[in-house]
This record gives C-alpha cells, sequence and structure tokens, in this order.
C-alpha cells in the first residue's frame, strides 16, 4: 500500500486569523507531503508497507528495518500532523463526557488549560503538546521531534491515546506569530475540534 495526504475538511484560509492561510497551505502541502514521501520510500519493498499507519505506530519497537530512526520521525510526522488536521475546526464547544473528565482530572477546565500552555511553554526545541488517555486517566504530556504517545514507554516514557494535540514546531507558527510562541498556543483554544476531540475520547473508553 501507498500512504497518502488525508483529505482536509477545510479551505486553507478556514481558520483564520489563528492560522493563516499561508501557513495553513504550506505546512500541509509541503512539510505533511515530504513525511508520507519519505514513508513510502523507507517501506518500499517491505512487508510493512501493507500495515496500517496505527498498526506501524504501536509496534515500532518490534520493526525489523535499516532506517528505523528516519521511519520514526516520518511516520511520526505523517500520523502527527493527520491528528492535527482533524484536531482543528472553528466553532466547537467542549461538552459531554470530555468535559466532565477535564474537570475531574484538572479540577476546571481553566487550569487544564494554563497547564497545557505551561508545558507547551516549557517544551525546548520542536516537538508536540498533547491530551492523551492513559487507562482512564488524563494526562498533558509533550513528546519531542515527531513522536507519537503511541510509540509506547520504550520511546516517550509514557503510552496514551492521543485526545488533542498541538504542533509546536517552528513552521506550525512562525510566518504569523514570529518568536512569540505563546500567542501561537493561546490562539489554540479558538480552534480546538472539541467535538474531534469527544469522539476520540469516548472511543478509547467504550
Amino acid at each position: 500500500m501507498s500512504y497518502k495526504l488525508p483529505k482536509l475538511l477545510y479551505s486553507y484560509d478556514s481558520l483564520e486569523p489563528y492560522i493563516d492561510k499561508e501557513t495553513m497551505e504550506i505546512h500541509y502541502t509541503k512539510h505533511h507531503q515530504t513525511y508520507v514521501d519519505n514513508v513510502n520510500k523507507i517501506l518500499n519493498n517491505t512487508h510493512y508497507s501493507t500495515y496500517s499507519e496505527n498498526k506501524l505506530i504501536k509496534d515500532l519497537d518490534k520493526i525489523d528495518i535499516k532506517d528505523k530512526e528516519s521511519l520514526k520521525n516520518n511516520l511520526g510526522g505523517h500520523v502527527n500532523h493527520s491528528l492535527f488536521w482533524l484536531n482543528l475546526k472553528l466553532g466547537t464547544k467542549l461538552k459531554g463526557s470530555l468535559k466532565l473528565a477535564i474537570e475531574k482530572q484538572f479540577f476546571s477546565f481553566e487550569n487544564f488549560v494554563r497547564l497545557f500552555e505551561e508545558v507547551a511553554l516549557k517544551h525546548f526545541g520542536s516537538g508536540w503538546v498533547w491530551l492523551i488517555n492513559d487507562l482512564g486517566k488524563l494526562k498533558i504530556v509533550s513528546t519531542i521531534n515527531q513522536n507519537n504517545p503511541l510509540m509506547g514507554k520504550e520511546i516517550n516514557g509514557f503510552l496514551g491515546n492521543p485526545i488533542i494535540c498541538l504542533d509546536i514546531w517552528e513552521h506550525a507558527y512562525y510566518l504569523k506569530y514570529k518568536n512569540k510562541r505563546i500567542e501561537y498556543i493561546k490562539s489554540f483554544w479558538n480552534i480546538v475540534n472539541w467535538e474531534e476531540a469527544e469522539r476520540r475520547f469516548l472511543l478509547k473508553n467504550s
């Protein structure tokens, strides 16, 4: 099989002013496409090319392939970005089971936001910030480079199912926000797709 870019469910300018059209287009058509192309090259003529992205991510420590580090980085880039695009939408609200779980785990939504932003700001260099479900417990974590929480404890030190994620690589925000990472982080709350987050939360708790 050959991996492909997932179809965006919105236009490049749909998330303005929080993510500008130029950044969105470059991020999707250049950065994400490169990860997809590289994964296909690495897996070409191997039986791993028949695996789904999620199976590859979860079984990464068991895969016997020469360029495993490159596979980890590019596969993570593909899977992380695919989730990130689904993670974004204007006009949704946190409600239902996920709202109750966040308030229970973090005492309030405001406290959850504060802790999430702290993790994002303290993360040095490129990476991602996640809200994950670890066996029914919600946790805020970060991963370096293109690591994904599903890669497991040997790689990240933890394992969990992603609920929401924020890309904090500079290419995700620098055209608009320059070095003001905090402004980009705070703008994220205007475009979180809470409907998708709720779906992922219920799926992993069913």
